[in-house]
């Protein structure tokens, strides 16, 4: 089973991609625990929310890797429950930070398309998506995890997944 995982800030498409990514590999789907678990507040995140959302997911993602497809696709994982926590409280938890990912591949989908706002998103405005996007970059140092990096147009973006998760069924094969 590959394990590939969707990050990047609000709004560059993980959602739909990472969903197009698993019907495509006849895989499995982790939705964001985030986002669901964010939507269902009636108040402010506090980083024990970030605690619940890290364990939730893991839980979700071994629910499905159970299953043993061949590709599991997690639309984000603890490297961006981290880095949401960064963002909204101002430094890296170290609880966080000790989690490890799962993944064998990241992709990390760059915030070069348009912003699309909704009732859960935060961070809309240029400098702020940039300062997000440097603290992911920041994450993924700090774990020594080195994304394939997927910009550019949608049809550009699907593209070059598609060609990363090849690459890496090559490698497990």
């Amino acid at each position: 089973m590959l394990r590939v995982v969707l990050s990047g800030v609000e709004s560059v498409g993980k959602s739909t991609l990472a969903a197009m990514l698993a019907k495509q590999y006849r895989g499995l789907l982790v939705p964001e625990f985030g986002r669901t678990y964010t939507e269902r507040l009636r108040r402010d995140l506090t980083l024990e929310d970030h605690y619940a959302i890290a364990e939730g997911h893991e839980i979700a993602a071994d629910q499905a890797a159970a299953a043993n497809p061949p590709v599991l696709i997690e639309d984000t994982d603890i490297v961006m429950t981290t880095v949401w926590a960064s963002m909204l409280f101002g430094a890296r938890d170290p609880i966080l930070a000790s989690r490890a990912s799962r993944a064998d591949l990241h992709l990390l989908l760059l915030p070069d398309v348009p912003f699309v706002a909704d009732p859960v998103r935060m961070f809309g405005q240029d400098t702020q998506r940039q300062r997000f996007h440097e603290l992911v970059l920041a994450e993924f140092k700090a774990r020594g995890i080195e994304p394939q990096v997927i910009s550019g147009t949608w049809a550009g973006r699907k593209a070059a997944a598609e060609a990363a998760i090849e690459a890496a069924l090559r490698v497990q094969a």
